[in-house]
């Protein structure tokens, strides 16, 4: 297995908006008039196509997430780019991190339809659950009070409608589903792998040890990203088992070029639009009442005071540098931060690095891809540079040729009554004469009405 593996990670940012000094946020308040979407039909086509090449370069995978009301990430449905990420992929893992599952009115629909993405991409969905930050419950009939509990019964809804037969009745707190019978069910067994992102809050830390779900810790100076993962090490201890690496995911937005100099010239603008600008967010707005419980924001207030944290939208470029929130550099700096971060978090894996950030025009997005590809990647792949996926078997036949090499003829084919007929017709020879016309033959025989209506 390989030392790290390197997640292709997007937004699809809308960054046309007027001047971060003339709004409060461009989240929930800056009004959508503001969207041109002739605009946004060249952004989302280029966007797709940036996800889509990080197959060619050899990513882990590809990862896109939901946001609403907001410029910073334009993804409200995170299904429907995955489903198109599958037709415009042969192999690449893709990774919807995730679906806000407290947000939606029945959780089954998002069953239904991560387990369908899984069967088409033949088994390469990353599913993951979230909560949704506290700017979703402005622009959704959900009240942030019920956030957590509600995500913790879809969570545990959806679990159970992939790996439990149907038909059962769901009867909860926040829903009652009569009849729970999912069809497709997900290709991969137990269940698709389950990433929850968070900001190191209680609660998630104890759901994700307790199912053994993957972490995915979202931006964060370096010192807090280590102290969550920590936390989760230690819920893992107490429950009795050694969490491994691959359960650590960290966000760290990274962009490298040919020097340390044009990697920071590069990136600076785009980095700090996407700090400053995509998540300057009121603290009413990014906490509303009730969102997290009394303990997890004593913690988290805490843990920032002790570490002196601004908002992300306070931080300046040199704090993001120095504080580990981003990397930036020439492919030798960038191989050594990587692996001193990742020795020290104790991260399996990377997201945002070789990604696009903000305004980032697309000649640049493909360049930071290319050089991460081709001269940082393989500092921590095994000798043959293959992502791991690629040395797996896949869970599904490709071709039809392929599936009846491994299955074999079925026992028993679609079959179905045929007027006529005492027995069952098998579809495969259903269109042979001797097979059909003896059927309808009967039919008009037998009815005088047909017979009438004939002469």
């Amino acid at each position: 297995m390989n030392k790290l593996r390197f997640y292709f990670f997007h937004l699809m940012p809308y960054p046309f908006i007027p001047p971060t000094e003339e709004f409060e946020s461009c989240w929930v308040s800056l009004s959508n008039s503001h969207y041109d979407p002739e605009r946004g039909n060249v952004l989302y086509n280029e966007y797709l196509d940036q996800l889509a090449a990080s197959e060619r370069y050899g990513f882990d995978g590809a990862i896109v997430n939901e946001h609403h009301a907001n410029y910073y990430g334009t993804m409200p449905a995170p299904n429907i780019i995955a489903a198109m990420l599958i037709k415009m992929t042969s192999h690449l893992p893709i990774g919807m991190v995730g679906n806000a599952i407290p947000l939606h009115g029945n959780p089954l629909r998002v069953a239904e339809e991560v387990a369908m993405l899984d069967v088409i991409s033949g088994g390469r969905i990353i599913s993951g659950f979230v909560r949704g930050i506290g700017c979703e419950y402005f622009n959704n009939g959900v009240a942030p009070g019920d956030s957590s509990a509600r995500f913790q019964e879809a969570h545990d809804l959806i679990i159970k409608a992939w790996t439990t037969d149907g038909p059962f009745t769901w009867q909860g707190d926040h829903f009652y589903i009569p009849n729970v019978n999912p069809i497709p069910r997900p290709l991969q067994k137990p269940h698709p792998p389950i990433w929850i992102p968070g900001q190191g809050s209680l609660e998630t830390i104890q759901l994700i040890a307790k199912h053994r779900h993957t972490y995915m810790m979202i931006y964060a100076p370096q010192w807090f990203t280590k102290m969550a993962f920590d936390g989760l090490r230690e819920e893992c201890n107490r429950l009795g088992y050694d969490a491994p690496k691959s359960m650590f995911n960290a966000a760290v937005p990274t962009y490298v070029a040919e020097t340390d100099a044009q990697a920071h010239r590069e990136a600076k603008a785009h980095l700090s639009w996407l700090f400053n600008t995509g998540l300057k967010i009121p603290k009413t707005t990014y906490f509303p009442p009730g969102y997290m419980s009394n303990k997890s924001f004593r913690n988290f207030a805490g843990a920032l005071k002790k570490g002196r944290v601004k908002q992300q939208c306070d931080v300046s470029y040199n704090d993001m540098i120095n504080e580990k929130y981003i990397f930036v550099g020439s492919p030798e700096t960038v191989k050594n931060l990587l692996g001193d971060y990742c020795d020290d978090v104790g991260a399996g894996g990377i997201l945002n690095v070789g990604s696009a950030f903000g305004p980032m025009p697309n000649w640049m997005v493909m360049k930071n891809m290319q050089i991460t590809a081709e001269e940082v990647m393989p500092e921590f792949r095994e000798p043959d540079g293959k992502p791991d996926y690629l040395r797996q078997e896949p869970l599904s036949a490709r071709t039809r040729t392929e599936f009846a090499a491994r299955r074999g003829r079925p026992p028993e084919e679609a079959r179905s009554k045929v007027t006529g007929r005492d027995d069952l017709v098998d579809h495969r020879f259903a269109h042979l004469p001797e097979e059909i016309d003896a059927s309808m033959l009967a039919v008009v025989e037998e009815d005088e009405d047909f017979k009438a209506w004939g002469n």
